[in-house]
């Protein structure tokens, strides 16, 4: 098989870790920084719009939004991030990587100001523009998931590939925990320039108009890191792999490289010929030949990834009301408008910084030593025996002097979840596909994850209630309750556990020597052997 490897492809398998490599974590990994704040900052402000907009004179308790339009305002982001999952994951393996990478971060910019300018003469008015530009601003997110995964995995030497990837993934992190310090500081801000009482004292005085800046302002700071990237984007070449592999120019790929390499590549036309005209290397996505030598592995990479985000995203829109129940954040009406999002913020953005971030960087450290399939199987078994640690003694937590515990478990599942499946599965499917397809069934992946996540967001906004109708939520109907929802996301783990078994390891090979793509018919016999044994 050696001498079938294209020497462009080559020297970027073996080539030590360099500027370039840097320069692409960070440029791929500011879309993800991006991303992940656009993605989690509706969390921080859905309280704060329910009071603005949602409030009815003579209540006894602040305005909340009604559960239809709490579902699309935390919800519609995942349905365009879907579509544009599996849109631009698509167009990625037809037009290129980087031509459609500018294309996704422009969207996001404009979405993003878009969002924070939603306008309308009633509180359904200005709701459904909100939703309308989360939908396109998802879109455009969704167009970075197997964008900036691809792009980094055919630029990344084999041996520190996984830790690129993950590094780029980790900026997801740092996006979390800086949509927790944009709402601290600006609802700081306003909070001591504009003084109001606490609702109880005041409902109607509770919720200054100015407060209506505040979410507008903390949605719209996700153009900057965006807007920022965009040159720094349409300068990256187009990645090698995709030069020679799929548009078939082993000059062009051979001419880039050497820029970014900076040494000379030879260009291997008729070598690159005869690979991609094997027919082997002609297979489609619905072929019986991709469902014989991928068919397992897609099926485990969505399962997972579905699986993975039922119980990461509902994590992230119920632990607010999760902190409530706990004693973390005082009864709604015991606090005014700008107070309520400022100790929300707080209280998420410390359950980042502790368990969320540093997730991130151990997988980082040590996926290229411990591999991927081991953190994966590591970290749905932990998040599973938490979830439990959670839900079987869920009264124990929730009485007084137990609280700290409580949150030190909880934190501890988003730790497991990082250095673990929230990472893996947005690694693998960006390694074990051929070229011409891996941007496509990276989007199929993800895009399975973000209806986990919709099943997350939408279910558990319901799921959660309080058994009693009574004590539920106003405009909900009762739930499962918090404790019967923490077991039901831990079955979930445990499936997410058994679906790995079908996701090869993918450690220290080269993309081509694990998708089979310059092999000759016995090597492909040998990946089927070991796709088996593997299952």
């Amino acid at each position: 098989m050696a001498e079938q490897h294209l020497q462009v492809l080559n020297a970027l398998d073996v080539a030590k870790t360099q500027l370039y490599h840097f320069t692409a974590i960070v440029i791929a990994g500011m879309g993800f920084f991006t991303d992940a704040y656009d993605l989690f900052c509706i969390s921080f402000v859905t309280k704060l719009l329910g009071r603005i907009y949602y409030f009815q004179e003579g209540s006894s308790s602040p305005g909340s939004l009604p559960p239809n339009v709490a579902s699309a305002v935390n919800g519609v982001a995942f349905c365009g991030t879907l579509s544009g999952q599996l849109f631009f994951g698509w167009l990625g393996d037809k037009m290129g990587r980087k031509k459609v990478y500018g294309m996704t971060l422009l969207l996001m910019v404009v979405c993003s100001l878009a969002s924070g300018l939603s306008f309308g003469h009633t509180a359904n008015g200005v709701m459904a523009t909100l939703c309308f530009f989360r939908f396109w601003l998802g879109f455009g997110i969704g167009g970075d998931y197997p964008l900036s995964a691809t792009i980094m995995s055919e630029y990344a030497s084999k041996r520190t590939r996984g830790a690129f990837i993950a590094a780029v993934f980790a900026m997801q992190g740092f996006g979390i925990l800086s949509g927790g310090i944009v709402t601290l500081i600006v609802s700081a801000a306003f909070k001591n320039h504009f003084k109001a009482p606490p609702f109880a004292i005041d409902p109607v005085g509770s919720t200054v108009p100015q407060a209506d800046y505040v979410w507008r302002i903390i949605l719209m700071f996700g153009a900057i890191p965006a807007g920022i990237t965009y040159y720094w984007r349409m300068r990256m070449p187009e990645t090698a792999r995709f030069t020679a592999l799929v548009a078939k120019d082993a000059k062009k790929a051979a001419k880039d490289m050497s820029k970014v390499l900076h040494f000379d590549i030879k260009d291997e036309q008729e070598k690159v010929e005869k690979i991609v005209l094997k027919k082997s290397n002609q297979f489609g996505l619905f072929s019986r030949e991709f469902l014989l030598r991928h068919g397992l592995h897609l099926v485990g990479t969505t399962t997972t990834w579905f699986l993975l985000d039922i119980a990461f995203y509902s994590q992230n829109l119920f632990q607010k009301d999760i902190f409530t129940a706990i004693g973390w954040i005082p009864k709604a009406a015991t606090m005014n408008a700008l107070e309520e999002v400022f100790k929300l913020a707080r209280a998420q953005s410390l359950i980042a910084l502790c368990g969320t971030v540093p997730g991130y960087w151990f997988t980082v450290a040590l996926i290229d030593i411990v591999g991927r399939f081991k953190i994966q199987m590591m970290g749905f078994f932990m998040m599973t025996v938490f979830m439990l640690g959670l839900a079987i003694p869920y009264h124990h937590w929730t009485t007084p002097g137990h609280h700290i515990g409580f949150v030190v478990m909880y934190a501890l599942t988003f730790f497991f979840a990082n250095f673990g499946p929230n990472s893996t599965t947005f690694i693998v499917p960006a390694e074990i596909f051929p070229a011409r397809l891996r941007s496509t069934c990276h989007g199929i992946s993800a895009a399975a994850g973000k209806a986990g996540a919709i099943v997350g967001s939408f279910g558990f906004l319901y799921a959660a209630q309080n058994q009693d109708k009574a004590k539920t939520d106003k405009g909900y109907p009762a739930g499962i309750g918090v404790k019967n929802a923490l077991f039901v996301l831990a079955v979930c783990n445990f499936l997410g556990l058994l679906f790995t078994l079908l996701v090869p390891e993918s450690k220290g090979k080269s993309l081509e020597e694990i998708s089979g793509e310059n092999g000759d018919a016995e090597d492909e016999n040998e990946g089927n052997v070991t796709m088996t044994a593997t299952v």
